[in-house]
């Protein structure tokens, strides 16, 4: 059981960002991806040496960043129907709000990025990256207020108030939050290190974590 959680945690990619670590890749990656679906430093520092890997928290926090320096971006979609909210998390005792997009078909979640504040003109440069990422052509936003109809009109997108079909996302941010609050009462960095460590989630939430809504697979095998 051991030998296949680490051979499933082994990615060639990330070979070249750890060439000079000590403990080997497998080990490390499954290590960021206990702390990435809810286990705190400690606990995953413990579960390691319950399998004979003595590292420190702080190492294990060292390839936390290292592997968010790695991490790919979501694959490229043509969504038909996306769903975009936001939602507030402390860093360092302030407020940033957490923008999220997710295509409701596939379940997979586009992109994510962290503001000092909501409104129309966060919202507005989270849409334009999405733009970047993907083909938004023919898709159709669903997404509540806060600057979002404005911010669709100003970059030609076309969507519409939901309330119903959306809950996707927010249940999605649900999901978050629970790991989130698991080991952070609030983010001790800054947005930039936020943002790494939701970017991991989001490699994890796309790549890694069986849906059962989706038959057991994840979002980007349903893309594919």
């Amino acid at each position: 059981m051991l030998v296949d959680l680490l051979n499933e945690s082994y990615a060639a990619e990330f070979d070249e960002c750890w060439e000079r670590e000590r403990t080997a890749t497998p080990i490390r990656v499954f290590a960021v991806r206990l702390h990435t679906t809810g286990c705190s430093l400690r606990e995953t520092q413990a579960i390691l040496r319950l399998i004979g890997v003595e590292r420190s928290h702080q190492a294990i926090w060292q390839w936390v960043h290292r592997l968010a320096d790695s991490v790919p971006d979501p694959p490229t979609a043509k969504p038909s129907r996306v769903a975009v909210d936001e939602t507030a998390v402390k860093i360092n005792g302030d407020w940033s709000w957490v923008y999220a997009a997710i295509d409701l078909d596939s379940r997979l979640i586009l992109d994510v990025e962290v503001f000092g504040r909501r409104g129309t003109d966060p919202a507005a440069a989270f849409l334009h990256r999405l733009t970047e990422k993907h083909d938004l052509s023919d898709t159709e936003f669903l997404v509540d207020g806060y600057g979002y109809l404005t911010a669709l009109s100003r970059l030609g997108l076309g969507g519409h108030l939901n309330y119903v079909d959306r809950n996707l996302i927010e249940k999605w941010f649900q999901t978050l939050k629970m790991r989130v609050n698991r080991f952070h009462n609030s983010w001790v960095g800054s947005r930039a290190s936020a943002r790494g460590w939701l970017e991991q989630f989001v490699h994890y939430y796309n790549t890694q974590r069986p849906h059962q809504s989706l038959n057991g697979q994840t979002p980007a095998e349903v893309l594919n």
